[in-house]
């Protein structure tokens, strides 16, 4: 394993910093979190153009081929800016589809998904919150093709994504008889309602299906006992989230830093203080370790390692506790003014929190991190 990145990689990490620097800066992050949309269409065109919808996406299909590690360099800038975009759900969508997907459903879709035509997300989560397969239960019947029906929860970006791919049971218990439909948001009997959510700036929705009509094709590869693809989707699914958290925490860290030195307080900067030296070298500590492990699950992703479901959950443990305390410590740092609208701190906070519980929070993954270990 190399521990550094090449320089093809420092250079998508630049382009992809200095690209969102001008074209997705704050002002505009928070011009669309006023607005009645969730997302800016120019930006999505424009990533488009820069082949970075279809990353991972092999070139036969319209992609550039490249692999988690770099997908996760551009997640890591995406979440430093908070940038008003569906990616991560549709990388997320996307994965499902390479993964599960037959050769003809990937024609179909990864090109349009490449080119920027097809935002996508994952349905996944029910009443009882978890990804777990013994708590979904949305039924697909087959008849003259397939019918759906139930309720999804939490489904992030439903609203504007063109496809939805929808996990549901057509038989058995557990992990058995649970297939991968693809539903065009427009299917008849789809209804989706906002669901009241802390990041403004990444929507989630309640999604009912009533007796949604399908046909055969719809279910991805043909195969109605998918468990065991869907969990490695979930966990490159959890390893781009790290990616994303990981760039947030550290814009909160440098934003810590920066007001630390700018803050005049009876004379002198804040950061002379040992109290706000510790809080910021805790901040550090914790980054540092966040990204270590977060791109060794990239690394074991893309080498499809025996320790990948391991490193996936190990990463979402660790990240998601660690982006929550970062953000709550760069509002600490700036006291008063770290509360109010004005600033940004706020915004790094809900989305620490929003992607903390997405596929699983820490608490939830520790177990898994038992399990696995056989503990």
């Amino acid at each position: 394993m190399n521990f550094g990145f090449t320089e093809e990689q420092e250079v998508l990490r630049k382009t992809a910093r200095d690209f969102l620097r001008e074209h997705a800066p704050m002002k505009r992050v928070r011009e669309v979190m006023e607005s009645e949309s969730s997302h800016a269409p120019e930006l999505w065109t424009q990533m488009a153009e820069l082949g970075w919808l279809g990353l991972v996406v092999p070139e036969e299909y319209g992609g550039t081929g490249l692999s988690a590690i770099e997908l996760a360099l551009v997640l890591e800038e995406l979440g430093r800016s908070l940038a008003p975009v569906p990616f991560l759900p549709t990388a997320i969508a996307c994965c499902a589809l390479m993964e599960a997907g037959s050769r003809e459903q990937q024609r179909e879709w990864l090109p349009r998904i490449s080119a920027g035509e097809v935002m996508a997300t994952l349905a996944i989560t029910e009443v009882r919150g978890t990804e777990d397969p013994g708590d979904l239960e949305l039924a697909a019947t087959s008849a003259k093709g397939w019918a759906l029906s139930g309720t999804k929860l939490f489904v992030p970006d439903a609203d504007i994504a063109d496809l939805l791919v929808v996990v549901a049971r057509t038989g058995g218990e557990g992990e058995k008889g649970l297939g991968l439909f693809l539903v065009p948001r427009e299917s008849s009997g789809v209804s989706i309602a906002p669901m009241r959510s802390m990041d403004t700036l990444r929507n989630l929705f309640r999604v009912e299906f009533d007796d949604v009509r399908v046909p055969k094709s719809a279910l991805l590869g043909g195969d109605p006992d998918a468990w065991s693809k869907l969990s490695r989707v979930l966990d490159r699914g959890r390893v781009m989230i790290c990616a994303e958290m990981v760039g947030g925490a550290e814009k909160c860290l440098e934003d810590s830093v920066q007001y630390a030195k700018e803050r005049i307080q009876f004379g002198k900067p804040i950061g002379v203080n040992q109290a706000i030296k510790h809080k910021c070298a805790d901040m550090l500590f914790q980054v540092e370790s966040a990204k270590s492990i977060t791109y060794y699950a990239a690394w074991a992703a893309r080498e499809d390692d025996e320790e990948a479901p391991l490193t996936a959950a190990m990463a979402k443990s660790y990240v998601s506790e660690a982006y929550r305390r970062v953000a709550a410590e760069n509002i600490q740092i700036h006291g008063g003014v770290g509360f109010t609208w004005e600033y940004d701190c706020h915004l790094y906070f809900k989305r620490a929190k929003s992607d903390e519980s997405w596929l699983g929070d820490g608490t939830y993954h520790r177990e898994r991190v038992a399990q696995l270990i056989h503990l």
